[in-house]
């Protein structure tokens, strides 16, 4: 037997300046495209052979040009026309999130496109992340798709060899089965849905027991992503049968979780300590004690949800403060033309530099005489929880002159999520009473570390009031939009 295999990841912010290009994706083919995926002993050990489309992967960043997303999906329909009378099955990981300039969803167009050279009988499973967008059709054309349950995603790898697994041990008995859909009228942010918190633990533990029914082979709630404005935002919930006599049961079993999921809608909430910039930072200050670093969540310029990394309202909020006493890490602010001014000057010398990009009023540019302190590389773990990292850029690290204040001046956006990025970029929060990152809710690594944090709702691309965001092609009435 033989299964068509491939990845394509964006999460597509519509409210960034620029879209994705060809070259914002990682692409690889063939052995390379297999072991990215992390799912081929999987295949091997049950005796499949893969036949890998393409591993496409841009992660959190703009809407797709057109013809870029039509080259990725050629490679998945070509694929697919050329081994037409080979495939037994269809394993698929799409984020979800995804967002092509007049066309819509990637990830439900791929599928679209797929069915139409196989047919309706293939069965094609999905893994996916839960901070995607999910409609009937698309649903109803899969077996499975489901989500990782945990934000931030430690178990992204897991959930796509659970879902792997689920194919191979599909085809050996070739069920009759479809995954089974519903919407709910809610509307989060990723912010708002934690996995360590309540009520998202309680809704994952629900969905655990569900799946040790041995009528439902799987059962996942879908966030849904907020940063385009589409007709098919909005949480969903997925349910697939064990076998074809158990599809009326997968039925009920969806709708008793949605109504678990929407009975709790009151009880979602942002993580840990928010508040508005100003006093975020009060808090912070008061806080930075010598037991332990306390961190700020630049959560309007969150780069892990597509944003540009280039706000610099939190830094001149700091510059503000008179008589400062804290010594304050930026990691990181993204300015490539700065970072080009700095990437050739020796460390220990100054420089005055102009940081900022000037997009708008929060990435105002501020002038500075700084010292070079260190300089490193911008990288993220190629997995969640990994220690296999990808470069995608470079930084220096310069002091204030006459202050406490660092700041990582970084020509790729990617966040400061782990020690090990931290080592990587030449800085230590350790070394520090405050650090500010770009993102909304705080990582795990940092969370532990912190001897406090708050999450500052700063504007930019990725604010965090949903009920504020002037949706229009949504489902409505949409809580908490709407009063429902």
């Amino acid at each position: 037997m033989k299964a068509l295999i491939g990845e394509f990841i964006t999460e597509s912010n519509a409210n960034v300046p620029y879209m994705n290009e060809i070259t914002a994706y990682d692409i690889a083919f063939g052995d390379e495209c297999i072991r990215k995926m992390h799912v081929g002993d999987i295949f091997e050990k049950a005796g499949i052979e893969m036949i890998p489309a393409v591993y496409a992967v841009a992660g959190a960043s703009g809407v797709i040009k057109r013809h870029t997303f039509d080259y990725i999906e050629a490679c998945f329909t070509r694929t697919a026309r050329e081994h037409l009378n080979e495939i037994d099955g269809i394993y698929l990981m799409l984020h979800g999130a995804s967002e092509v300039e007049g066309l819509g969803s990637a990830d439900h167009h791929i599928l679209k496109s797929l069915r139409e050279i196989v047919g309706p009988y293939v069965p094609v499973m999905i893994a996916c992340d839960p901070h995607g967008n999910l409609c009937k059709e698309y649903v109803e054309s899969a077996q499975v798709v489901r989500s990782y349950r945990e934000s931030p995603h430690t178990d992204s790898v897991p959930t796509r060899r659970i879902v792997a697994g689920m194919l191979c041990d599909y085809l050996k008995k070739r069920e009759n089965i479809h995954a089974v859909y519903r919407k709910l009228p809610l509307i989060l942010g990723g912010e708002q849905s934690v996995s360590a918190d309540e009520p998202v633990r309680s809704i994952n533990q629900y969905m655990d027991e569900l799946e040790k029914d041995p009528r439902i082979l799987s059962a996942s709630w879908h966030v849904g992503y907020i940063r385009h404005d589409c007709d098919v935002a909005g949480c969903g919930i997925v349910v697939s049968p064990a076998t074809e006599a158990d599809q009326a049961y997968a039925e009920e079993v969806a709708d008793r979780l949605a109504k678990y999921v929407w009975d709790k809608r009151h009880e979602f909430h942002y993580t840990g300590l928010t508040a508005e910039p100003a006093e975020a930072l009060s808090m912070a200050l008061a806080q930075a004690q010598e037991k332990g670093p306390v961190f700020i969540t630049d959560s309007g310029d969150n780069v892990t949800s597509g944003a540009t990394g280039w706000n610099t309202y939190i830094l001149r909020q700091v510059l503000a403060v008179k008589d400062l006493s804290k010594k304050v890490l930026f990691a990181s602010i993204c300015d490539p033309v700065c970072y080009e001014s700095l990437k050739e000057t020796e460390i220990g010398a100054r420089q005055h530099i102009r940081l900022g990009v000037g997009h708008d009023a929060m990435s105002t540019p501020v002038e500075l005489d700084v010292v070079v302190k260190s300089k490193g590389d911008i990288v993220r773990s190629g997995t969640t929880g990994s220690l296999i990292m990808k470069q995608f850029g470079n930084c220096v690290t310069v002091n204030v002159e006459g202050t406490g204040i660092d700041i990582v001046v970084a020509n790729s956006e990617k966040t400061f999520s782990s020690k090990v990025i931290f080592e990587r970029g030449g800085v230590d929060w350790n070394d520090y009473d405050i650090t500010v990152v770009k993102q909304g809710y705080i990582f795990p690594e940092l969370k532990e570390a912190a001897s406090f944090y708050v999450m500052s709702l700063t504007d930019g691309a990725t604010p965090q009031n949903t009920a504020a965001i002037p949706f229009k092609r949504i489902m409505r009435p949409m809580y908490p939009i709407d009063n429902i």
